[in-house]
Parts: structure tokens; C-alpha cells; sequence
């Protein structure tokens, strides 16, 4: 990457999709003039099928542990990047931004984060695969066709969301669902956001209206954790879209919306 003209962006996936799924993300940004990686998770292997017969090198991967490896990775740029997140990776794009290391952030769909209180039954339905068993704390869990499609997949035709289940999806770690699910009880959570610095980058909050795993109420109640800081926090709701929003046919809308936000920043 040419990085003296180029400004670096990090995308980072969140759980049940690989990083290469935001292949078509780095194209666009790429020909846009910035200098976009998708690195995984720590532990994620190379490609879905490697990841699919190695689910035990994704397990018992925490929330701390992914913020400290994007962390580490961030540090070895030249310059700070701009993060954009996808559910739990909207998490992880808030607590790097939150600690002034990102100069900008997009959280689409993000987890719910320490302090937003809504728990909506689609959520919990959706995430039941990992809950159902407390032992999944420590194990990588996988989706069924039919799973993928209730909590990613709900607001596109079956055979699509079939061809993305079949396509983009991996085991995904129990660990970090059930640190999030426990925060608002925890202290010292690793689900806790700095949304009261105001020294941060500009942050843009994104939402599905048909969004089953992260409601748009748990993404409205975040955009008011941040009522204590004046930097600038924005939000836009994709009314008709569900949680597949970023790998699904309707992507370059939700792509061109953040590129479009990010130049109204001066980034």
C-alpha cells in the first residue's frame, strides 16, 4: 500500500463470517484512493474451509484478546487508520476508537456494548445457538442453514441466504457472547466502550431495521451511551435490511453510505 498518499482502513468481521468477506469492501475502498486490510480474528486460518476444519484455533477468544491483537496490528501502521466494524467488529471498532486508535469508525449492526440495556427476543433467539450450552464459553461454535438464516439472512430470499451461509461462514467463539451478555453485571467488563472521550475520531453508527441479531433498539440505545461526549457520533438505519447488510446483494449501498459519511469528515 502506498501509504504516504493512502489513508489505511481496517475492516474487521464479527462473529460466524471470515475476514474475506469484506473482499468486495476492499475492492470499492481500494478504488476509492484508501489502503484497506481485513485481518481476522486472532486464531483465524486463511480461509473458510481451513477455519471450518480448525474450529479449535478460533476458540476461547475473548473481547480483550481481539482488541489487543487489532491493537498490536494498528500499532505497526504508519499512521492511524479508519475501522469499520460488523457487529461484534463494531464492537471492537468502538473500544479502538475509544482508546484514540482508530481517527475514525463505521459500527454496522455493532454488539451490544456495557450500558445498552434492550434485549429483544430475536437477539436472544438469534445467539441461542451459543447460550444453549454453558460450555460454549470455551468452544467455537457453528450455525446451521437454517440459523444463519433467522439471525443473518431473514430480510433476503432463502437461496441467497443459503449461498452466503454456504460461502462466508465459520465457527465463531462462544466467549466473547457470553462477556457481553454478562456486562452490564461486570465491573470491569471487556464489553465497555470509552463513549465519554471527547478527544475521539468521528463515529457512525449503522442499522438494520430488519436486523434480528442487533436490533435497531440496541443500536439506538448506544448512540445514547455517547450523550456524554461532544465528538461527533452519527447514525442511519437501512430500514428494509437485516443483518446480512455487508455480504449480501444490497452491500454497495451500505459501502457507498459509509465512503460518503467518511468524505463529509474530511477522511
Amino acid at each position: 500500500m502506498n501509504t504516504a498518499t493512502q489513508t489505511p482502513v481496517i475492516f474487521i468481521h464479527g462473529l460466524w463470517l471470515h475476514a474475506t468477506s469484506w473482499n468486495t469492501w476492499i475492492d470499492t475502498f481500494t478504488t476509492e484512493g484508501y489502503a484497506p486490510i481485513a485481518p481476522g480474528w486472532p486464531g483465524d486460518p486463511d480461509t473458510v474451509a481451513e477455519a471450518r476444519e480448525n474450529p479449535e484455533s478460533i476458540a476461547d477468544h475473548g473481547i480483550d484478546d481481539v482488541v489487543a491483537h487489532y491493537a498490536g496490528i494498528i500499532r505497526a501502521l504508519p499512521e492511524a487508520p479508519i475501522l469499520i466494524g460488523h457487529s461484534f467488529g463494531g464492537m471492537i471498532a468502538q473500544k479502538l476508537l475509544g482508546q484514540n486508535l482508530g481517527r475514525a469508525a463505521v459500527a454496522i449492526d455493532a454488539a451490544q456494548i456495557k450500558g445498552v440495556l434492550p434485549l429483544p427476543l430475536s437477539a436472544l433467539r438469534a445467539t441461542l445457538p451459543v447460550f444453549k450450552n454453558p460450555a460454549n464459553r470455551h468452544r467455537a461454535v457453528s450455525l446451521t442453514a437454517e440459523q444463519f438464516r433467522f439471525a443473518f439472512g431473514n430480510a433476503i430470499p432463502q437461496e441467497e441466504s443459503d449461498a452466503l451461509f454456504a460461502q462466508w461462514t465459520i465457527p465463531a467463539p462462544g466467549k466473547p457472547l457470553f462477556e457481553a451478555a454478562a456486562s452490564n453485571f461486570s465491573p470491569h467488563s471487556p464489553a465497555a466502550v470509552d463513549t465519554a472521550n471527547a478527544s475521539r475520531g468521528p463515529l457512525l453508527l449503522m442499522t438494520g431495521g430488519r436486523d434480528n441479531t442487533v436490533p435497531e433498539a440496541v443500536v439506538r440505545a448506544t448512540l445514547k451511551q455517547y450523550r456524554h461526549s461532544d465528538a461527533i457520533t452519527d447514525l442511519t438505519e437501512f430500514p428494509g435490511r437485516g443483518h446480512s447488510l455487508t455480504i449480501d446483494s444490497g452491500w454497495t449501498e451500505v459501502a457507498d453510505t459509509a465512503l460518503t459519511w467518511l468524505r463529509r469528515q474530511g477522511l
